[in-house]
């Protein structure tokens, strides 16, 4: 453990200039401001939901926050080189279209009202949602991966190491109060839990606790693939270009995903996000980074089922 703290130690006296985090805070919170003020991505982006039109949106979005964040990095480490670096633009382009297919993605919906003919469409419908990123995330990683990376030393941190699991299961821990008290939050409960009844388990005849076991599995997986592409891609495989310049872009990138959310988990997402990208980064995995962030999302399932138990 002490490890790992030396090791967010040195990546902070390394990395760390306060004109250059002044900075990425200061866009974020212009980002964070024109999303919360205008409702961008529920009431302007999400109506395009199955159109074309849909994914362009986000990648608009999405590429607006990464770039404006490398070239604020750029700018203050005097890096003008990285505009002309054709592997930063290949590694910083692939995962944009993958992400921006994984949020503009609607086939799921067709095939739920195909599968036992519509009849647990609203079931099939989430879970789907939640497994369609093994199409838009994961194979097109693997492909860049074992196709065009010049680097395949390992997938993007999915090889499994012990290093800093015990700092992980503290930090975890540490969530648990916060997430016990945000659960007495209106707008958590209006968000929280993600699983709602949906009568499939009269469909299929069993307890409704099954139903939502598949679906908490489902909504579980979906973090691999946000944990693969952030903090695997954009920070262990972009360090090749950026070196430990990858992590602030990820941050401003990976709080703009979170803009559908409450404001405190959006704003929250930024000091996780710094801090899983750093350790990712020093450990070379993102095992670590699934525990807490799968643990902290059944966490907030769970106490939001008490919540809703207890009313």
């Amino acid at each position: 453990m002490k490890t790992l703290w030396r090791d967010l130690r040195d990546h902070l006296r390394t990395d760390f200039r306060p004109d250059l985090y002044l900075s990425i805070a200061l866009w974020a919170a212009l980002l964070l401001t024109v999303n919360y003020y205008v409702d961008l991505e529920d009431s302007y982006i999400d109506t395009f939901q199955g159109d074309p039109r849909w994914p362009v949106m986000y990648f608009a979005l999405y590429a607006t926050t990464y770039y404006v964040s490398v070239w604020l990095w750029a700018h203050f480490h005097h890096r003008p080189d990285i505009w002309r670096n054709r592997e930063f633009w290949l590694r910083s382009g692939w995962a944009l279209l993958c992400y921006s297919a994984y949020s503009g993605f609607y086939a799921h919906s067709e095939w739920s009202r195909q599968l036992f003919d519509g009849q647990i469409y609203v079931f099939a419908y989430y879970c789907l949602h939640n497994l369609q990123s093994a199409l838009t995330i994961v194979l097109p990683l693997y492909v860049f991966y074992k196709l065009i990376d010049p680097y395949p030393s390992s997938f993007y941190g999915m090889a499994p190491k012990r290093k800093g699991l015990i700092l992980y299961a503290i930090l975890l821990g540490l969530m648990i109060p916060l997430i016990t008290l945000a659960s007495f939050q209106p707008d958590f409960l209006a968000s929280y839990p993600t699983y709602h009844d949906t009568n499939a388990n009269e469909f299929f005849d069993v307890p409704e606790w099954v139903t939502a076991l598949v679906y908490e599995l489902c909504y579980g997986w979906d973090f691999v693939p946000t944990e693969l592409l952030f903090r695997g891609f954009l920070v262990i495989g972009m360090s090749r270009v950026l070196g430990r310049g990858a992590v602030l872009p990820m941050i401003v990138w990976y709080c703009a995903i979170h803009f559908g959310r409450p404001l405190g988990e959006a704003i929250s997402s930024l000091f996780g996000g710094y801090l899983l990208g750093v350790l990712a980064l020093s450990t070379r995995s993102i095992w670590g980074g699934l525990l807490i962030h799968i643990g902290i999302a059944w966490g907030m399932e769970i106490a939001a089922f008490l919540q809703r138990a207890g009313n």
